[in-house]
């Protein structure tokens, strides 16, 4: 098992980095808000959890111990794999997830892409018990902390980790702006392809 990776990144996409540990470049799939912190060229250290499939080695990347952590307990419930999982460490903190279980807050879980309103009373159900109570705690700044950024600014400063000139960032964000308003909670994911697809098409 993988716990942890620390190197230069060396490459980024929409949904994975690639980070060089002795010579060997190994792809770690993060959150937008994950990537939006990371920078080509500049050391990272990211904690991992590697999800084994019959057909695949999947290394999932995290900002800390506690998003890790909240990542594999998410998975114990039924109906929950890595993607929804990851996804919803992409929506809200470690924290945030334990205070909807601890309140019942639906709203919040169906707020994560892939989670309808049954998912999202099946959850509360099956999780009462395992995240804990909510703990105060904030995610710091750095790798893989939304913070206080809002949507904006995480795509921005993703746009820009993947190589764009502020400029091109600056029509990006703009050309998505109306998708990000139609949205009561916007998908920083979903921004940023439809981002990249419009840099693409120029």
């Amino acid at each position: 098992m993988i716990a942890f990776v620390t190197g230069t990144v060396a490459g980024l996409a929409p949904d994975a980095a690639v980070v060089e540990v002795g010579g060997i470049g190994l792809a770690v799939q993060c959150t937008p808000s994950t990537l939006a912190a990371l920078r080509i060229g500049e050391p990272a250290r990211l904690a991992t959890s590697m999800v084994v499939r019959e057909d695949s080695l999947t290394l999932y990347g995290f900002a800390d111990e506690d998003e890790k952590n909240t990542f594999e307990i998410l998975q114990t419930a039924n109906g929950i794999g890595p993607r929804v999982a990851q996804a919803m460490i992409g929506v809200h903190s470690p924290d945030a997830l334990r205070a909807a279980i601890a309140t019942g807050d639906e709203k919040a879980l169906t707020a994560v892409p892939g989670i309808g309103k049954k998912g999202a009373q099946k959850l509360l159900i099956e999780l009462k018990d395992k995240l804990g109570a909510p703990t105060g705690a904030k995610r710091a700044m750095g790798v893989g902390s939304p913070v206080s950024l809002g949507w904006r600014d995480q795509l921005h400063a993703a746009l820009v980790g993947l190589g764009y000139a502020t400029r091109e960032a600056d029509e990006a964000v703009e050309a998505v702006t109306p998708q990000a308003e139609a949205e009561t909670t916007p998908d920083i994911g979903a921004l940023l392809k439809s981002a990249l697809r419009g840099l693409n098409r120029r």
